[in-house]
């Protein structure tokens, strides 16, 4: 409001004809033309021709600025995650064991996980940071056009909250997702088990994961409808296998045999670092109705368990064969009872004849000498 004393000023200039300032309080460059000439439309046609176009670029610029920036920091970040946080001699000698070998690791047996969750958390990080100040630039401009912004974040906010409750599902698959991905539950190339579908993952998103199962057919499972995660293909796994042997067999012999097969594969140069530890023979795992079940258990790098279990059933076949050892079969014993049951007493001359049965004929049933008619 006016100082009393100015008040009489103003009026006697407005009443003169001349112009007052039209330039906002912000507006450096209306307010430059206006103090050296005076002209209120000159000033306008410069703010909006010159200045408003160099306001909105800076802020353009800034913003494009301020996103290379962060994105350098994740980059940074997700470079100094893809070498983990292993000291250098542990690094080493891991690398240079028989997991390193198998899975020709740089530096240690999770190089290539580490490398892919970094680059799949630096993307998502990098989406969030565009989007962010996308939005923040986007609302300057608008305040630099001259609109009022207050009324369009409270717009965002309320559609916001209604989009919320209207797509709560959406959002459920959305922060399920992103925790997937910052716990690494699994990455692209694990096998895994997501209770409705299994196999091997071929796409992590936001929303949803792609997995193709043994059978080549892919499926999309929600990230929030999965409840279980099982992991087959993280750090290392476990061949167990049960083998069968007949109840005759001599068990103390048939586990110096596995054990023998068992460390013929571990020493294969063929399966070094796919064998990453002395297989070990667990014992009489069952009694079964068939046979006696002796359990071995290998353990092997990450997707390679199944193959070294089909290597090593052929191998045990193998030197079964060769042992004289039998590998049971589906077996019943059938127990054959030939027993004189007690006759039965004789039935008096009145008796009523024994009904007719289905099977009967007339002659089987009529009294001995009479032909039935």
């Amino acid at each position: 409001m006016p100082h009393p004393l100015t008040t009489p000023i103003m009026l006697m200039t407005e009443a003169s004809g001349s112009e007052t300032n039209p330039c906002d309080a912000d507006a450096r460059l209306c307010d430059w033309t206006w103090e050296r000439t005076s002209d209120a439309s000159l000033s306008t046609v410069v703010d909006w021709i010159v200045g408003k176009p160099l306001a909105l670029a800076g802020l353009v610029i800034i913003g494009l600025v301020v996103r290379w920036a962060l994105h350098r920091l994740v980059d940074r970040i997700v470079r100094r995650a893809e070498h983990g946080m292993l000291p250098d001699r542990l690094s080493r000698a891991i690398s240079g064991g028989r997991m390193g070998a198998a899975l020709n690791l740089r530096e240690d047996p999770g190089y290539t996980r580490r490398v892919q969750r970094a680059a799949t958390m630096g993307s998502l990080l990098k989406s969030v940071i565009t989007g962010v100040v996308l939005t923040v630039v986007s609302l300057m401009v608008i305040a630099e056009l001259g609109y009022d912004i207050g009324p369009l974040i409270a717009s965002a906010g309320i559609i916001g909250v209604a989009i919320g409750f209207g797509s709560q599902a959406l959002v459920k698959d959305f922060l399920s997702g992103i925790f997937m991905i910052f716990e690494d539950q699994y990455g692209v190339g694990d096998e895994v088990d997501l209770g409705e579908a299994s196999g091997t993952v071929e796409a992590v998103g936001l929303r949803v994961t792609r997995l193709r199962d043994v059978n080549g057919t892919v499926w999309y499972v929600r990230n929030g409808e999965i409840l279980r995660v099982g992991n087959m293909s993280q750090n290392w796994a476990r061949t167990v296998l049960d083998v069968g042997v007949a109840y005759g067999e001599d068990l103390a012999r048939v586990q110096r045999v596995l054990a023998d097969v068992a460390h013929d594969l571990w020493q294969d140069e063929d399966f070094t670092g796919r064998v990453i530890e002395e297989p070990s023979v667990w014992g009489v795992q069952e009694l079964g109705p068939d046979g006696v079940l002796v359990r071995v258990a290998l353990k092997t790098a990450p997707l390679e368990q199944w193959a070294v279990a089909r290597e090593m059933r052929q191998r045990i076949k193998a030197r079964f064969d060769l042992e004289g050892i039998e590998i049971p079969f589906a077996q019943r014993v059938l127990w054959i009872r030939d027993q004189q049951r007690p006759e039965a007493p004789s039935a008096p001359d009145d008796a009523h004849p024994p009904a007719r049965g289905p099977a009967q004929t007339e002659a089987e049933i009529a009294p001995t000498g009479e032909t039935p008619s």
